[in-house]
């Protein structure tokens, strides 16, 4: 099975609880999962890889551990999904995970642009307070009148106020074995001095990862919501698109991940090949390199905040190591570790951690994000505009 670099996510604390791997900001209940290379396959053009002659690694046997508990669990007619849970908690892997099999086929789901949500994108103010930044047309939400600015201040009755934005989406969802289709959610909502309560139905949408617009003269911003199948050739295309006069904004606030193909992709918009960045899998060193034939003359520049994770951290950090952008906003999340999955009796699928990541020139990312060249707040896309004016025409 593929090498799985798995974003925002908390270690499941019990059965049945609601997935918690999301976008960051989508308070629809996508899920993103993320590929690195197969760390079973030898290296590809692009990469370069160098294993261990070393016993088994540590993250070998705690993917046995899990195992076996699991196979033991069947054997005595108990569930093994919950013994692998123990073994996992066990482990002090704070990445580590386990999935029942559609949760799991909903990550898949999630990797082809598509959830079940109410179509939502907000942030927590620094107040602590829930905010829609985005609704998508044609949603439940947009049908129910929600508007970009309104405030959430309840899920089914529970007050979000203070909470991180993955525990307001896990109640959002639901558990999933609850969280279909056509399923409701009851949302508390305030515009103004006006509050009141809308009852929604989940609906099957297709996300839209990469928007592009123009905010000002010579100005073009390429947001990356996540990096699902599709969104590295739709940065490319978004690239090839800008007119020949303009800067570009690489926005990828709020972005917790997703594929790392993608996001290497992505990178290959703006870079001429080269180093993306180095890995390791079990031992196994290994590296990602861009596709030759980007675009390396249009002034960059990229936004981050705390919500940027792990493949949009590893692509941020590309850019910034290699002096292709300046990056304005605040430290990213510093989610730098790789997981990957064991495929478990009864279907379920537990994913623990097997290594990190670094950014060209060495950099670990795990635990300490990527610091950006300016701070800014609110403020950041005023600031990369007065930026790309200093930055000169391209041409």
């Amino acid at each position: 099975m593929s090498g799985r670099d798995l974003f925002c996510q908390p270690r499941r604390k019990r059965r049945g609880a609601a997935l918690t791997l999301v976008f960051a900001g989508l308070l629809a209940a996508g899920a993103a999962t993320g590929s690195f290379p197969d760390a079973g396959q030898a290296a590809q053009p692009g990469q370069s890889g160098r294993r261990s002659s070393a016993g088994p690694s540590p993250a070998a046997t705690r993917h046995e551990a899990v195992r076996k508990a699991a196979a033991e669990a069947m054997a005595d007619g108990t569930s093994p999904m919950e013994a692998a849970e123990r073994a996992v908690s066990r482990s002090g892997d704070r990445w580590a995970a386990v999935y029942s099999e559609g949760e799991y086929q909903e990550f898949q789901e999630a990797l082809d642009g598509e959830y079940t949500g109410v179509g939502l994108w907000a942030r927590r103010e620094r107040d602590g307070r829930i905010e829609v930044t985005r609704v998508q047309p044609g949603s439940p939400a947009a049908d129910a009148g929600i508007r970009s600015g309104d405030g959430l201040r309840s899920v089914d009755g529970e007050k979000v106020d203070g909470r991180p934005v993955t525990e307001v989406v896990s109640l959002l969802r639901g558990d999933a074995e609850d969280a279909a289709a056509g399923t409701t959610v009851t949302l508390g909502l305030q515009r103004g001095t006006r509050t009141w309560t809308r009852t929604l139905h989940r609906a099957r949408l297709s996300t839209d990862s990469v928007t592009v617009r123009r905010p000002a003269a010579g100005v073009v911003v390429i947001r990356v919501a996540a990096f699902t199948k599709g969104s590295g050739e739709a940065v490319r295309a978004a690239v090839r698109q800008a007119p020949a006069d303009a800067g570009l904004v690489l926005d990828l606030r709020g972005n917790s991940g997703g594929l790392v193909t993608e996001a290497v992709d992505a990178a290959s918009a703006f870079l001429d090949g080269g180093l993306v960045a180095t890995y390791d899998v079990d031992g196994a060193q290994r590296a990602l390199h861009a596709a030759p034939g980007g675009d390396t003359a249009r002034p960059l520049v990229a936004l981050v905040d705390g919500g940027t994770m792990s493949a949009a951290e590893m692509l941020t950090g590309a850019l910034q190591d290699r002096g292709r952008a300046v990056v304005i906003g605040s430290r990213t999340f510093g989610k730098g570790s790789v997981q990957m999955p064991t495929a478990l009796p009864d279907g379920s699928v537990a994913e623990l951690t097997v290594g990190h990541y670094r950014t060209p020139s060495g950099r670990a990312v795990d635990g300490r994000g990527i610091t950006p060249d300016l701070e800014a707040g609110a403020e950041a896309l005023q600031r990369a505009e007065t930026v790309l004016t200093g930055l000169g025409d391209p041409s």
